[in-house]
């Protein structure tokens, strides 16, 4: 397996906060990777100075081989880097087809986009009974998967999920946990933050786990769910 992420001694402040206190963290092609913690443990801060919105404050951010922790946003999305960002950011009043268009912009064959669409419609059977309706109006589930589809549709080769199951209905939590965990095993490389760290420890290969800017533990999804610890600060045991 080779590293398509490597990150070493990441520190991210802002504000007066130093929100990430110099972590080292690597994620495989075709891995699946959580990242979990409490609420304000820099999970977040770390997910977006990898996407290039937040400037690291000190380290290294390898991704395909290639510096990148000063690369701006829109540069590692034209490298291969897929984000779903926490709270959607789904565009309000566009409708779901020109949302999922929106993440092919970079692509200029009109078949190839065709046909991605038909995949994402394949994921997501109900944006395409409604694809003239404007995001806004979606409930936050739907608007979940309009942010997923977009992100899709750059076909990345790797996709940052920040807190997919954030304010869903558990229904909603299990169909959308059922794409991520299908988009895995047809070999999409992920790294998820995720509140819920039992879902994300059952799907995951490897996870760290996060607390106060630092990573305190890793190791694969199943040692950490059968670690005491973590079973006792984050799955209510």
């Amino acid at each position: 397996m080779s590293a398509l992420l490597n990150v070493k001694n990441l520190k991210v402040s802002y504000g007066g906060i130093n929100a990430v206190k110099g972590i080292d963290l690597h994620v495989d092609r075709g891995e699946l990777v959580a990242l979990i913690g409490a609420n304000g443990a820099g999970k977040s801060s770390s997910l977006k100075a990898i996407a290039g919105v937040l400037t690291p404050s000190a380290g290294e951010i390898q991704f395909l081989g290639q510096r990148a922790e000063k690369l701006p946003a829109y540069e590692l999305v034209q490298l291969g880097l897929g984000m779903v960002p926490e709270g959607r950011g789904v565009f309000k009043r566009m409708t779901i087809l020109e949302n999922l268009q929106m993440g092919a912009f970079l692509k200029k064959d009109a078949t190839a986009v065709k046909q991605k669409l038909e995949e994402v419609y394949s994921y997501f059977p109900r944006l395409k009974e409604r694809l003239s309706q404007l995001a806004g109006t979606l409930s936050g589930g739907e608007q979940q998967m309009v942010a997923m589809g977009r992100a899709m549709m750059a076909e990345p080769q790797l996709l940052l999920l920040d807190e997919p199951s954030m304010g869903l209905s558990p229904i909603m939590v299990e169909t959308i946990f059922d794409v991520i965990r299908n988009l895995s095993a047809n070999g999409m490389t992920i790294l998820l933050v995720e509140q819920n760290a039992r879902l994300a420890l059952q799907m995951a290969n490897r996870a760290y786990v996060m607390e106060s800017g630092l990573i305190t533990l890793s190791g694969s999804g199943k040692e950490l769910l059968e670690d005491s610890r973590v079973r006792t600060a984050y799955l209510g045991e």
